[in-house]
């Protein structure tokens, strides 16, 4: 009997924890996040970025995923928090193409 409940109560958890890793899944934010990041490698494989400028870019890409932990830690990321999310990954693409559009010559 004990060994039933014990086992019943694990697949309960085991059910729990599957589904709070759905509710803080946030795949539009990981796609556009790699795809900054891809951004600016290209943006130094070319020579639009010197390092300085990539090495800028890619903490405000830590920044992003500081926010993005910090809003999936509760375990739900709200509307509001994705909000956030968004207007950061656009305030980060909006830098990388100034950067790489600046005209400096590297």
């Amino acid at each position: 009997m004990k060994t039933r409940f014990f086992l019943s109560a694990v697949a309960l958890l085991v059910a729990a924890s599957t589904a709070g890793a759905q509710a803080q899944a946030t795949p539009v934010v990981n796609a556009r996040e790699q795809n900054q990041r891809a951004r600016i490698r290209q943006g130094v494989a070319s020579g639009e970025l010197n390092r300085r400028e990539a090495a800028r870019m890619r903490g405000r890409e830590a920044g992003l995923t500081a926010e993005k932990r910090s809003a999936r830690a509760d375990g739900v990321v709200t509307p509001t928090e994705r909000r956030d999310l968004r207007k950061t990954e656009n305030r980060d693409s909006r830098a990388i193409y100034r950067q790489k559009h600046d005209g400096q010559v590297r």
